[in-house]
């Protein structure tokens, strides 16, 4: 009955698990080794069912059964999803007796989830023996936490161990056609469209809408066209990752063109499907169809603005200067507005050298934010074009003051042959000179 209530979906039955073992308890019925890893799902899977799991954590101590390596398993799953007991999970993981594929597995996706990707890193190359599921959270994980050069690195890694166990599906696909998005890598995007056709790796709407996705933030709005109007049926993301490319390239009025078409399908937009038209707007500098847009959301379709949206909407007035209706908007907001929000304002003021206002936003976006170099850069920059250096050069001060360093070298990506090269501004020790003269050569060898 506890393996039953773990395994079910429905809401109902939300706490029967710990319901069914406090009787079981009750009954003088002593546990045994199966009942507390489904004890333990629950407690990962149900929202704030922490201090539950911990419970269960002293109840396994209690029986005896630390010993046990599916329950292990389970108590690390626990622990690696509550970002504060990254620390317990490996603990739990080292003190173990007996590991198996699936105890490295738990510990390493603990450690994606909670962002900390060099300690995963760390961990996979501990391994001896990987799987799919060790590849594909690797390559996912990366690709996610704004990594993808490595996310790439991972999967050709992944190609070469030509292992039957760890032979890429539609999920490593997918990861990694969302890691060339992030980095414009088209050739890469198109090898993997290759090496799906080669080994008939079905073209689910999952697989199709990845590849729209990529085709369309590396430019090719052609190929993304072509995938989407070659799926049979599409859903809400396939829709909006299309208008989305078109968005991105300014193509206003086809983005609204295709959200006709698609409510001509019996589909509704989704709040996301309105972030991609907003952003249309706002790369086209339609500023009027953008205010339709956004009324329009909760008009016509009864969807709440998010705060997302209040960031596209303050991005399409900021941009063209109209900084009264972009505050009063802010003013209006019915939630406490964002870095995002303040962000878009503070790019308009940068756009249009309105120092004055540019310069209130900016402190309001430190004041959140005290170690973000971002905000004392776009204020050096604000300063330097009106030509006040002097104020340049007390947000420089400051910034030294505070121990405030820019986090991100400037960097650059040339992809040749498949392969995606980096380079970046660290100062003439950290200069890959070998790498750098491979990429010309290659240049050379290509005309």
């Amino acid at each position: 009955m506890i393996r039953a209530y773990s395994s079910s979906s429905s809401s109902s039955h939300r706490y029967a698990c710990l319901r069914m073992y406090k009787e079981m308890l009750h009954r003088r019925i002593v546990p045994d080794c199966l009942t507390f890893p489904f004890l333990l799902k629950e407690s990962v899977n149900g929202p704030g069912n922490a201090e539950a799991g911990r419970s269960i954590h002293g109840h396994v101590i209690k029986f005896g059964f630390c010993g046990d390596t599916f329950i292990s398993n389970s108590l690390i799953s626990l622990y690696s999803v509550y970002a504060d007991s990254g620390d317990v999970a490996r603990e739990l993981f080292e003190e173990m007796p007996v590991k198996d594929l699936v105890s490295w597995n738990s510990v390493i996706i603990g450690y994606l989830r909670r962002d900390d990707l060099d300690e995963a890193r760390e961990m996979f190359e501990r391994m001896i023996e990987r799987n799919v599921i060790t590849w594909n959270s690797m390559i996912t994980g990366f690709a996610q936490g704004g990594r993808p050069k490595e996310a790439l690195e991972i999967f050709l890694e992944m190609e070469k161990t030509r292992d039957p166990a760890a032979k890429p599906d539609k999920i490593t696909i997918a990861s990694a056609l969302s890691a060339c998005a992030s980095l414009g890598a088209l050739d890469f995007g198109k090898r993997l469209h290759d090496y799906l056709r080669k080994n008939g790796i079905e073209l689910d709407i999952v697989i199709k809408t990845a590849l729209i996705d990529m085709y369309g933030k590396c430019g090719s709005i052609e190929e993304a066209s072509k995938t989407f109007r070659a799926m049979p049926s599409k859903d809400n993301m396939a829709w909006t990752a299309m208008i989305s490319a078109f968005a991105l390239h300014g193509c206003c009025e086809v983005a609204f063109q295709l959200l006709e078409e698609m409510e001509n399908q019996g589909l509704r937009p989704n709040h996301v499907t309105f972030v991609a038209l907003l952003s249309a707007c706002a790369h086209s500098g339609s500023v009027e169809k953008g205010r339709q847009c956004f009324k329009v959301m909760k008009s016509v379709y009864g969807m709440e603005q998010q705060v997302h949206h209040y960031a596209c909407m303050v991005d399409i007035l900021s941009r063209a200067g109209l900084f009264g209706e972009a505050e009063a908007l802010i003013r209006e907001m019915p939630m406490e507005p964002d870095s995002y929000v303040w962000g878009a304002l503070l790019a308009g003021c940068q756009m249009h050298g309105n120092v004055h206002l540019g310069e209130s936003v900016a402190k309001r976006l430190i004041s959140m934010d005290p170690e973000n170099h971002a905000f004392y850069v776009s204020m050096q920059g604000m300063y330097a074009k009106a030509g006040r250096f002097e104020d340049r050069n007390a947000i420089r001060a400051l910034m030294d003051g505070r121990g405030i360093r820019k986090e991100v070298p400037g960097n650059s990506f040339i992809e040749i042959g498949g392969i995606v090269h980096e380079f970046s501004i660290r100062g003439s020790p950290g200069v890959n000179l070998e790498g750098l003269l491979h990429v010309l050569n290659c240049l050379c060898e290509v005309g």
